[in-house]
């Protein structure tokens, strides 16, 4: 669903349906309303779901719909119109050549803007052109990395941006391709615009006085960027992850928000007074957002097929008031439908936030009682089916510990144990040691030997690292801290040890001579005496 810039036609879409399979008919699913007659103006067929919205005029005199990606036909608008017959066309001079997109300029003199992806080899380009003189482009633009662009002018039809982007990043630095924004004026000016950070480029958008534009740009989380006409930075937001950029109507507000696969956090920012922050709130879930042609309430929604689930809309005022809401099965589509900007005067100050509705207070009322009551459970182990629910403890029960007892178990009276096989009549031989298991019982010798003879008396601090080892044979995290604390000391001797001797220490050295007293303290504190 779409309107033309006046409000004055409506564009509906449906799902294509093929009639008749010999012939290969389509059922024409797109129509063109005229909104006051409620009567259908014309209708074509469009299997294709993406690019079948027509463009219109910003006085809605001709409106423009592609044509096989090679033709872009115009159509000046009355009750005669014929679908079959446009006004006149535009044709690609390369015939081999097929544009992926356009967009029609707004202001007294439309333009068309056509983008033409790179293909085998040559660059893409956007030719700028002046309706209906299609001979020679008023601008053009050539640039590799550019498979998709997106175009936007500015409300006087003057300058326009061009957001080529790659699904692919030759560089390997990004998962989300390349991103470039071009600045391109229909007197045949066109400019690069440098950004300071790296990483994708998430939405670009003019404001309705056409002397600046916004980008928000980088990794997350991004940073928004004010630009004017001519590409210099004016003004940057603090970095936060957002990705979504609207102005209100009369550009007096600006709002930031971010979707999609972030929270849904929105915030607005007054632009007439220093981009001071005018309200933060939570829309989760919004496929679709825009202001009211008045620039004082926000529509958010959440649109299938995006989200088949929770689809309504809700009215929030500008102060970030919830309003209004409603829930739908199934929402396909909403939108305001347009007004001129004279019906509603600009905002000096925002006005009191009016009363809301009574489907916002029990919406909001329902969320916090489902907030309030909702407990988090305490996750504990992880216990099998079997043992839920009977308060006994799972550590013995696994098959594993099964098998561990069993094996370390002492065999019962009679029950069989594997032997070693030997051959009838021949000596028992005695089983070879390996030479892990010699230089092991090497060790246990010396050690015994050790133990026979009679021990020297150890330094206090070299004797204090044994007297903390508790019933089992397990050591407290107090005994771990006295061993780390006691090895700290051993090195500070050592340390004034070769001090005394006449070496030079380093300054990292002093310093850890000059922590003894804070370390006996330390040893002090947890029980150890020397």
């Amino acid at each position: 669903m779409c309107f033309s810039p006046d409000g004055r036609y409506l564009t509906l879409w449906t799902r294509p349906l093929l009639l008749d399979r010999e012939s290969g008919v389509w059922l024409e699913n797109v129509l063109v309303y005229d909104v006051e007659s409620q009567a259908v103006l014309t209708k074509w067929s469009n299997k294709q779901q993406g690019g079948w919205q027509p463009q219109f005029t910003q006085d809605g005199s001709v409106m423009a719909k592609n044509f096989n990606n090679r033709e872009i036909h115009f159509y000046e608008l009355s009750a005669a119109l014929d679908i079959r017959k446009p006004s006149y066309k535009f044709r690609l001079q390369d015939s081999g050549a097929t544009f992926q997109n356009f967009r029609l300029s707004p202001g007294l003199n439309p333009s068309v803007a056509v983008f033409i992806p790179e293909k085998g080899g040559k660059p893409a380009e956007v030719l700028i052109y002046n309706i209906p003189n299609f001979n020679q482009p008023v601008c053009s633009k050539l640039f590799f990395k550019a498979e998709k662009c997106q175009l936007q002018w500015n409300a006087l039809g003057t300058a326009l941006l061009a957001l080529a982007s790659t699904d692919h990043d030759s560089s390997n630095k990004s998962y989300y391709g390349e991103t470039n924004l071009y600045l391109l004026g229909i007197a045949g000016s066109y400019e690069r615009i440098d950004l300071k950070r790296e990483g994708p480029i998430h939405d670009i958008t003019w404001s309705p006085s056409a002397r600046e534009f916004a980008v928000s740009y980088g990794y997350m989380p991004s940073e928004t960027t004010f630009f004017d006409a001519r590409g210099n930075l004016i003004f940057s937001l603090p970095t936060s992850p957002r990705n979504t950029i609207l102005y209100s109507p009369h550009g007096r507000y600006v709002l930031v928000a971010g979707f999609g696969n972030l929270q849904g956090t929105v915030d607005v920012y007054d632009r007439q007074n220093k981009f001071a922050k005018v309200c933060t709130f939570e829309a989760s879930n919004t496929s679709v957002c825009e202001w009211s042609p008045c620039g004082r309430y926000i529509l958010t929604a959440t649109t299938s097929p995006r989200l088949r689930v929770d689809n309504g809309l809700k009215v929030w005022y500008a102060d970030g008031t919830l309003l209004y809401y409603r829930e739908y099965p199934e929402l396909f589509s909403i939108a305001w439908k347009p007004q001129p900007i004279s019906k509603f005067p600009a905002l000096k100050l925002l006005e009191p936030c009016p009363p809301a509705h009574q489907s916002a207070t029990e919406y909001l009322a329902k969320k916090a009682a489902l907030s309030g009551t909702s407990t988090v459970k305490k996750v504990g182990a992880y216990r099998p089916p079997h043992a839920r629910n009977s308060g006994a403890s799972t550590a013995l029960t696994s098959l594993y510990q099964k098998e561990l007892q069993s094996n370390l178990g002492p065999k019962p009276a009679g029950a069989y144990v594997p032997g070693r096989r030997v051959v009838p009549g021949a000596q028992p031989v005695e089983p070879k040691e390996s030479k892990s298991a010699a230089k092991n019982k090497k060790k246990r010798e010396g050690k015994n030997a050790d133990e026979a003879s009679p021990t020297p008396e150890l330094p206090a601090v070299a004797q204090a690292q044994d007297q903390g080892s508790v019933v089992g044979g397990v050591v407290s995290m107090e005994e771990k801290k006295i061993r780390a604390l006691l090895k700290k000391l051993r090195a500070i001797e050592a340390l004034k040890m070769r001090q005394a001797g006449g070496e030079q220490l380093e300054e990292t050295q002093i310093n850890k001579i000059n922590k003894e007293d804070e370390i006996r303290q330390e040893l002090g504190f947890l029980g150890w005496s020397e």
